[in-house]
């Protein structure tokens, strides 16, 4: 399949003003960039935005910066913040997702945006919803999947909660947030009217986490830690030659009955198919830790990778548990473009691109701006400011 990337360009013409920071905010303005927005992220003069200056190396800057433009203005003063209104005046879209009445304290909240620019799409993320007993409180991804419900069905029964892996808190509520403001323009588009979006990340979490009130309606008790199969064997098997990553995990469903015997007949145990022990689901689940040792005897004999691929040709779903350096190993993921490699000054890394392919073509990676690279540029078209103003303007500290 060819991987060559193609820009989808279907947001092409809209202009978003980003003061977005660190990864909830940042992901969501990504995602519009990705789509072809033209996404200008506004950055203190004095190191950028709070992402690129809280580790020593710029990677997390970069991953969640793809394809956007950098301009800096100084929000501290009269001028730069008129600029920013400005540009207010001729964007489609404004984003932030500053501390708890930190935009309203700069002068660019709500409120006054609607008032310069009432088309626009104004777009927030906090930690906690208005309304909120939390309302004021600070929230990183890791709080928020605590407080969301993530942790609370995620690890082993009887064990202790386990945060989850991915950053759902973050890069989900960024996700959700990208799609709602593309809704918005939708409705604009026959309105002429800008709304007002809202997404806390507590509650982007327990939107992710809705399964478990299935188990709560079921039970009338709060959803347990359990892996998600629900069913014997379901679960992490271990795999040769025992490393830390080296397990399958396979399913077997309650919503399909002929998982059990085929696995049964892979493993070489036909002798088990219709013995009374282990028939039927309940049964099994009854005996979990002896069904799951007669699956484990034989995934132990075989790599992860073969595990997956004779489970799978067998008719029950399984996967490999691949870690990022294997992944980024696999050769399809840039023979298909999904893995592309972006350039940001002397800094090299390798990433995801969009996983949605637009007529059978990835999007492509654009490199992370530098701090301040689209200044003059950005200004130039956003405003018609020439590079002799915009030189000024730096010459005063003002961008």
């Amino acid at each position: 399949m060819d991987g060559t990337p193609v820009p989808p360009n279907c947001l092409a013409g809209i202009k978003v003003l980003d003061l977005t920071q660190f990864e909830a905010g940042t992901t969501c303005t990504e995602a519009l960039a990705w789509m072809g927005a033209d996404v200008v992220k506004v950055e203190n003069p004095d190191g950028g935005e709070a992402g690129r200056r809280g580790v020593a190396d710029p990677y997390y800057f970069m991953i969640y910066n793809a394809n956007k433009r950098s301009i800096t203005v100084n929000l501290k003063s009269e001028r730069g913040l008129a600029i920013v209104k400005e540009m207010a005046k001729h964007a489609d879209v404004f984003t932030e997702n500053f501390g708890p009445g930190v935009i309203e304290r700069l002068g660019l909240g709500y409120d006054v945006i609607s008032a310069i620019n009432p088309r626009i799409i104004y777009a927030q993320v906090k930690g906690f919803g208005e309304g909120s007993p939390y309302e004021k409180g600070l929230c990183f991804d890791p709080i928020a999947q605590a407080c969301g419900g993530a942790m609370s069905i995620t690890g082993e029964p009887g064990g202790n909660p386990i945060k989850p892996g991915p950053t759902i808190g973050d890069t989900g509520t960024g996700m959700l947030l990208a799609f709602s403001i593309v809704s918005a323009l939708y409705q604009r588009a026959s309105t002429g009217k800008g709304r007002r979006l809202q997404a806390a990340m507590q509650d982007s979490v327990m939107h992710y986490s809705r399964g478990m009130f299935i188990r709560q309606a079921q039970t009338g008790q709060a959803a347990p830690r359990r892996p998600a199969g629900g069913n014997a064997p379901s679960g992490i098997f271990p795999c040769k030659p025992g490393g830390p990553n080296d397990y399958v995990y396979l399913l077997t469903s309650r919503a399909n009955p002929e998982h059990w015997p085929r696995l049964l007949k892979l493993i070489g145990r036909e002798e088990l198919i219709g013995d009374p022990r282990y028939d039927k689901a309940a049964a099994r689940v009854e005996r979990e830790a002896e069904v799951n040792e007669i699956i484990a005897e034989w995934t132990r004999q075989h790599t992860k990778e073969e595990a997956m691929a004779l489970i799978s040709g067998a008719g029950v779903p399984a996967g490999a548990v691949f870690d990022s350096m294997e992944l980024t190993n696999e050769p399809t993921f840039y023979e298909r473009g999904i893995l592309q490699t972006m350039q940001h000054g002397d800094w090299k890394m390798t990433m995801t691109t969009w996983p949605v392919r637009f007529d059978g073509a990835p999007a492509p990676i654009k490199p992370a701006p530098l701090l301040g690279e689209h200044t003059a540029e950005a200004l130039n078209e956003w405003l018609g400011l020439d590079a002799g103003k915009v030189e000024s303007l730096r010459k005063e500290g003002i961008v």
